[in-house]
C-alpha cells in the first residue's frame, strides 16, 4: 500500500506547476522537481498523459526515448483512476474537492449510480439526465490562465458533456490515432507565437492494458509505438522552444480471475445502490453500517480492508482541500479496499459480463507511482 502525496510530489502538484507557469493561480503546492520558473522558461509546453502508463511499468520497459528522458516518479492521486485523475487535470483540485470518486459514483443529483465521463446511468445507455453542471462543480483551469489554451483529445470523446464542460474556453483539437495525435500536437504548438500549454491525451495504452493486460504482448508491442513517436514528436518540434511534459494518470496490475471476487448476495442484499468507485476499491452505500462492516469483514477476511469511507477521507487518501459539498455521499458508508491483486464486482441487468485481466484504483506501487519525463526541444 503506498498512500498518495499531495504535498509535493504528487500529480495534484504537477498540475500546479503547470496552472502557475501560465499565469494563473495554484490551489496547492507546486511540484518540487518542477517548478513553475522552469516551465516559464520555455515559449511552451506540452502536457501529455499518457492513459495507464505507470512508472514501474516505463522503468521495465527498457531503454527508449521515454526512458531516456525520465526524470524521476510521481504519486498519482486516489483513487489511481482515470474519473478522479483527470478530473484533478483538468481542475487542479482534488478528489476530496471535485468529488469524482471512481468510474462509477453515486449522484444524489440524478438520483443514480453513474459513470461520469461518459455522463451514463450505470448499466444503461441513458445520460444522467440533469446538466454536467451540477455533476462537475469546479471550474476548468483553463479559464483562469493567462497563456493561450489547446487540448488536443481522440474525436471520440473530444466533445463530451465531460470535455465540454472541463475544457472550458481551451481551443479543442481531435484525432483518430497515433499518427493524428502526433500531427494535432505538433500543430498545436506550432500554431502562433504567443505563449502556448497545450494539453495531450492519448487513452489507448489504458484500452489495451484493460482488455489483455499491463503484462500482455499488445501493450508491449503498443508501447513500443508510442515511445517511436515521443521520439519523432521532439524532432518536430525542435527549434520552438518546448518544454515536453510526459506522465500518466494512474499505472496497472493485472488480476487473475480468482483473486475476483463477485459480492456475495448476503452482502449485496444489504445495499442500498450498486457498488461504486472501482474494482480495486468499492464504495458501499449501505442500509445499516454495523451490520454491514462485521458481516464483509467475515466474507471477505484477508481479501479486503473493510473500513468506514470517513476514515479513508480523514486519514488524507483524497487529498486536502474544501470538500465537495457531496463528497461524504460519493463515497458511501464502507469501503472495500482490495488486498493484493483483488477485485470485486457486482452485476447489474444490461451489464456484460466481462472482467478486465488489467485493472487500478487501488494504491499498490504498480498503480501509484506514474513518471515524470521532462524534455525540452
Amino acid at each position: 500500500m503506498l498512500g498518495p502525496d499531495y504535498a509535493g510530489n504528487g500529480f495534484v502538484n504537477l498540475v500546479a506547476s503547470l496552472v502557475e507557469a501560465c499565469g494563473g493561480a495554484p490551489r496547492h503546492p507546486p511540484l518540487v522537481c518542477l517548478p513553475a520558473a522552469e516551465l516559464r522558461s520555455a515559449a511552451n509546453t506540452v502536457f501529455l498523459i499518457v492513459d495507464g502508463l505507470g512508472d514501474n511499468y516505463l522503468q521495465a520497459s527498457g531503454g527508449g526515448q521515454i526512458v531516456a528522458h525520465r526524470r524521476g516518479t510521481i504519486s498519482a492521486v486516489f483513487p489511481s483512476t482515470t474519473a478522479s485523475a483527470i478530473t484533478t487535470s483538468f481542475t487542479g483540485a482534488t478528489p476530496l474537492e471535485h468529488g469524482l470518486t471512481g468510474w462509477f459514483t453515486y449522484f444524489s443529483e440524478a438520483a443514480c449510480v453513474g459513470a461520469p465521463l461518459p455522463f451514463q446511468r450505470r448499466g444503461e445507455k441513458a445520460s444522467l439526465g440533469v446538466a454536467p453542471g451540477r455533476i462537475f462543480v469546479e471550474p476548468s483551469l483553463f479559464d483562469q490562465l493567462a497563456t493561450r489554451a489547446i487540448v488536443v483529445s481522440h474525436r471520440s470523446i473530444i466533445d463530451s458533456q465531460y470535455n465540454r464542460h472541463h475544457c472550458g474556453r481551451a481551443e479543442r483539437r481531435a484525432y483518430a490515432n497515433l499518427a493524428g495525435f502526433l500531427d494535432q500536437t505538433v500543430a498545436a504548438v506550432k500554431s502562433g507565437p504567443e505563449r502556448k500549454l497545450v494539453y495531450a491525451y492519448w487513452p489507448e495504452f489504458d484500452s489495451l492494458a484493460h482488455r489483455h493486460g499491463v503484462a500482455s504482448a499488445q501493450v508491449r508491442a503498443h508501447f513500443a509505438q508510442l515511445d517511436s513517436m515521443f521520439g519523432e514528436l521532439l524532432a518536430r518540434l525542435a527549434g520552438t522552444d518546448t518544454l515536453v511534459v510526459l506522465t500518466a494518470d494512474h499505472g496497472f496490475i493485472d488480476c487473475p480471475p480468482e483473486e475476483s471476487v463477485e459480492l456475495p448476495p448476503s452482502l449485496s442484499a444489504l445495499l442500498r445502490f450498486p457498488l461504486c468507485g472501482e474494482r480495486r476499491i468499492a464504495f458501499c452505500h449501505v442500509q445499516d453500517r454495523k451490520i454491514f462492516l462485521q458481516k464483509a469483514k467475515e466474507i471477505l477476511k484477508g481479501r479486503a480492508d473493510v473500513r468506514p469511507s470517513h476514515e479513508l477521507a480523514d486519514e488524507g487518501w483524497f487529498g486536502a482541500g474544501r470538500a465537495h459539498a457531496h463528497f461524504a455521499e460519493r463515497i458511501g458508508d464502507v469501503a472495500l479496499v482490495m488486498k493484493g491483486r483483488g477485485t470485486v464486482k457486482d452485476w447489474l441487468p444490461g451489464e456484460p459480463r466481462h472482467l478486465h485481466i488489467g485493472n487500478h484504483g487501488g494504491m499498490s506501487e504498480d498503480e501509484m507511482n506514474i513518471p515524470l519525463v521532462v524534455a525540452k526541444t
